[in-house]
């Protein structure tokens, strides 16, 4: 596999950071070999992004493949949601952030002057850590977006996007006979889950998980990962989590950060049982963060 070294931006080389090239995307009981960049749905190019006067990440450069689950993983502050927001720009409400560099999206630069940021967002979900309702019934909640995107042609289309929705977010056999109660009632875990078919219902290709686990307890945990697993087979999902555990059950490939910088990009199996940095074989067991 060929390494890139990334610059600092001050023409020293800062950690030697392995970026997979993907070619095929292979199951993860497959995960062998590298494949091609040419399959690459999310590319960062040389990404450096300011609050302000202070550097958050400093020349990013990696690809993310479609339809597996990527991880970023990295002490607090390391700038691990800092990047993952950069991918619906949702750091753009921030006064004083600003991006340096080039994120694309299925080949367009999303920060380009001809970006739509409406229609990109929509195309890129969001899952918060924690778990955000509306005030409104579940039915309320899930069609959300389908009413304001204006993606139901009728009512009968309305309540079957809806239901489409619940249950891919395994959701639906819980709540089919209570749409109508408020949302705010539910579990934690079914509240995290209906915020995930709210995100599913405008039917995004790419979803973002900022720690969506975080909050809960472990059975709910465990139903939001079985839920990731099954939803890889249809959308491109990139997760935050600072639980190793759970990166290393869930995702395809790890991408591990530290003060703003990727150190190493790899296969998860390969991150945590082989890493090519010391920093990385520090962090994945434990010696320090």
């Amino acid at each position: 596999m060929a390494h890139a070294f990334l610059s600092t931006g001050s023409g020293t080389p800062s950690v030697g950071v392995p970026v997979p090239a993907f070619a095929g995307v292979a199951p993860a009981s497959e995960r062998g070999g590298a494949p091609e960049r040419s399959a690459s749905q999310i590319r960062v190019s040389q990404a450096s992004f300011h609050y302000g006067a202070k550097q958050a990440l400093f020349d990013i450069s990696f690809d993310i493949p479609p339809r597996l689950v990527t991880a970023f993983i990295g002490p607090s502050g390391c700038g691990k949601s800092t990047l993952l927001r950069t991918f619906n720009r949702l750091n753009d409400t921030i006064p004083g952030a600003r991006l340096q560099g080039r994120v694309e999206i299925d080949g367009e630069n999303i920060y380009g002057p001809s970006a739509d940021v409406v229609d990109l967002r929509r195309r890129v979900g969001m899952v918060f850590q924690k778990s955000n309702p509306f005030p409104k019934s579940i039915f309320e909640n899930a069609a959300y977006g389908i009413r304001v995107n204006g993606l139901a042609s009728s009512r009968s289309d309305l309540h079957g996007q809806v239901e489409e929705s619940l249950k891919a977010a395994a959701l639906w056999d819980e709540v089919k006979d209570r749409l109508r109660d408020s949302a705010l009632s539910l579990s934690g875990g079914q509240q995290q889950r209906l915020c995930i078919a709210r995100a599913l219902a405008v039917r995004p290709e790419i979803l973002l998980m900022d720690e969506p686990a975080s909050a809960l307890d472990p059975i709910a945990t465990q139903r939001i990962e079985e839920l990731i697993y099954e939803l890889k087979r249809d959308y491109t999902i990139v997760i935050v989590t600072h639980n190793m555990q759970q990166a290393a059950r869930i995702s395809d490939y790890t991408a591990f950060f530290w003060l703003g910088r990727l150190i190493e990009y790899e296969r998860t199996e390969k991150i945590f049982t082989a890493p090519g940095e010391k920093l990385t074989e520090d962090y994945v067991t434990g010696r320090f963060g």
